[in-house]
């Protein structure tokens, strides 16, 4: 399930989580936030390549391309016994911006956004079907937890493909990180 929580820079919450669809990309849309469901239309095996995968959203992939008009696309897997998960996690969960849009469509599994917007912090949980997509200069940063789980198609409006410009800032220690974020809406 999606889900969407706001906090204050401090790290309190601002509201309860928020799980309804509409509202969550309402309020999204307010920040030019672009949020929405996929559905894939044929199944997929867990083991589908990038090949695959991007066949089966080829029509959403396209849509996407005339909006924003991409330079690479590409799927990343990152599964609990990769060995260099904690070095992958380490490098976007700290605060940053991006001269292009992050966009990410999660095929599998889940991951954290956090989108730093004036005095809050938006808490998204992206989950399979969800497309996200921040805006250019957005500060922000992504937690896969502990043990990630998740396969996505990644899209990019530059040959350089992902690349952070770090704040410095250490806001991201006031938040829960996504397995503790998770474990309190259950």
């Amino acid at each position: 399930m999606s889900v969407l929580a706001i906090y204050d820079e401090s790290g309190n919450p601002v509201n309860e989580a928020v799980k309804d669809i509409n509202t969550i990309t309402k309020t999204l849309s307010d920040l030019g936030v672009q949020f929405e469901r996929w559905e894939v239309l044929s199944p997929l095996s867990e083991d589908a390549d990038q090949e695959a995968v991007l066949e089966a959203y080829d029509l959403s992939v396209k849509r996407l391309n005339n909006q924003y008009g991409f330079q690479s696309v590409d799927v990343v897997v990152l599964r609990p016994d990769n060995p260099q998960k904690t070095e992958f996690r380490q490098k976007f969960l700290a605060e940053h911006t991006h001269a292009d849009f992050e966009i990410r469509f999660f095929v599998d599994g889940s991951g954290l956004f956090y989108l730093h917007v004036g005095d809050k912090v938006y808490l998204v949980l992206c989950e399979k079907g969800d497309l996200i997509s921040v805006p250019a200069n957005t500060t922000h940063w992504f937690d896969m937890g502990e043990n990630p789980n998740f396969k996505c198609i990644r899209l990019f409006t530059t040959q350089d493909g992902w690349v952070g410009d770090f704040t410095g800032s250490d806001i991201v220690s006031k938040f829960p990180d996504m397995d503790q974020f998770v474990s309190s809406l259950s």
